[in-house]
């Protein structure tokens, strides 16, 4: 593929630095070989997520010295309240910390307004989605959901392509509304791009019928869009009933199809921190009421949510810039470029999505079982190579069933190296290839991994582990 120059210049540079095998071994020991908890000096290129590590616009660093922090009515408050009702629609506006600040007030407040509008208890309700994100999966266990995705068939399968691999499976979602009841189901998520199955796109047609169903049994639908700008990118390249339109309008339109919007403003709109939690309208009022007082208690005051004045100022620039399409095309051309270096030297992929790499590591580490965790062996082995931080999404992620304490069967064995916006250079890129030129070598030699230390909840984060000898 021809590469095409990046739409921006670098102002300002941050020093990172090499550090030698023994000392990569030495680091990856001393946090029981989770990568997670690594230090940032530790590592050269940094892939572990795209979450809040890319870089910011002149513009959004500009807008922070208009901050205005009053604790209650800021200013900043009603310039982001605006931004969302422009560009979503969406009238009643909760700022938050991050993603997971919001999912802590709208799960338990649509949990809640359940149990009070048919009189069940909160164990036995059921929560589904095309595929749940961790923390969102995490929040709604925690609050005794039963966890059901409805991906493709085809969602995680390496070998296969599709325009919209990220959609909801129709027939499943209506299969298991009918199975569980619709009054046992508080929520649907639907979320854009679907990162657990590799950063895939759903299109606008999946999503109004997801929509369309879920009106019909009276379910309420969460959008969960922290890549909401890369998904509407895909919708114009692939869905050709919106090819002419812009991506604001196709955003516009997007969220049409959802009564609440919930987002980490950390990936798409790339502030270092801030999330939103956004109500469509009124429909939902006990729901909003019942947020901004679980907000006060948890994040902050409702016009503030956990921010400073001036961060609220960076996200309502930071919601435009990530619609750029210029912007856009070159971030989406960077994962393509590393998934089809990665493939030319027989590292299989899920195909590009908008984000970053899925590396199918089940296939790369056939004789490894699933509950010795492949995906998390390939990480830290990249570690040690080459000083690459990644993240794996398989069984180590999915967990345990929070009821049997049984592992939970996950679709697929993944690495995923998640790419920092307008951070890192196509040189990078190179390295990175490069370094599973080296680690394809080793593969049948690695070994699988086991718990020392297991958390209760996304355990991930914060386990640690050993080889098995």
């Amino acid at each position: 593929m021809e590469y095409i120059a990046e739409p921006y210049r670098i102002r300002v540079i941050e020093p990172i630095k090499q550090t030698t095998r023994a000392q990569r071994e030495e680091a990856l020991a001393k946090v029981g070989c989770n990568p997670f908890l690594l230090k940032s000096k530790d590592v050269f290129i940094d892939l572990l997520t795209d979450s809040g590590t890319g870089a910011v616009t002149q513009a959004m660093q500009s807008a922070m010295l208009k901050g205005d922090e009053a604790y209650s009515g800021s200013r900043s408050y009603f310039a982001l309240q605006d931004a969302v009702k422009d560009i979503f629609d969406y009238d009643l506006v909760i700022p938050t910390h991050q993603g997971r600040g919001a999912e802590q007030l709208y799960i338990p407040a649509l949990i809640k307004k359940r149990e009070k509008d048919q009189g069940l208890s909160k164990d036995k309700m059921t929560v589904i989605s095309n595929f749940f994100f961790d923390t969102t999966q995490g929040h709604s266990q925690w609050n005794g959901c039963k966890i059901v995705n409805v991906p493709l068939d085809t969602a995680f399968d390496t070998s296969t392509k599709g325009d919209f691999k990220g959609n909801f499976n129709i027939g499943a979602l209506h299969s298991t509304i009918e199975t569980v009841g619709a009054a046992h189901i508080p929520y649907i998520v639907s979320t854009i791009t679907c990162n657990s199955a590799g950063g895939q796109p759903v299109s606008i047609k999946n999503l109004k019928e997801v929509y369309q169903i879920a009106k019909q049994y009276d379910i309420p639908v969460v959008m969960d869009c922290a890549r909401f700008a890369e998904n509407a990118y895909f919708i114009k390249q692939r869905e050709p009933e919106y090819s002419h339109l812009t991506i604001d309008e196709i955003t516009r339109i997007t969220f049409q199809y959802a009564d609440i919007l919930c987002m980490s403003a950390k990936k798409d709109a790339m502030v270092p921190i801030g999330g939103l939690l956004a109500f469509k309208d009124r429909s939902l009022d006990d729901v909003y009421q019942e947020c901004r007082t679980l907000c006060v208690l948890q994040e902050g005051f409702p016009t503030y949510g956990g921010l400073e004045g001036g961060a609220m100022e960076r996200l309502a620039v930071g919601l435009y810039e990530a619609m750029r399409e210029e912007w856009l095309a070159s971030r989406i051309q960077q994962i393509q470029y590393l998934v089809d270096g990665l493939e030319k030297i027989g590292v299989p992929c899920q195909q590009a999505g908008g984000h970053a790499v899925f590396i199918d590591a089940g296939a790369m580490l056939p004789h490894i079982p699933q509950d010795q965790f492949p995906g998390h062996v390939l990480a830290c082995e990249l570690y040690r190579i080459a000083g690459i931080r990644s993240a794996e999404i398989g069984s180590l992620l999915i967990g345990r069933d929070p009821i049997t304490g049984l592992q939970r069967s996950s679709p697929a064995e993944l690495l995923r190296l998640a790419v920092p916006r307008a951070t890192y250079t196509r040189a990078h890129l190179d390295y990175v290839i490069a370094a599973f030129k080296l680690l394809t070598k080793s593969c049948q030699h690695l070994k699988g991994m086991t718990f020392t230390y297991e958390p209760p909840v996304l355990r991930h984060f914060n386990a640690q582990f050993e080889t098995i000898v």
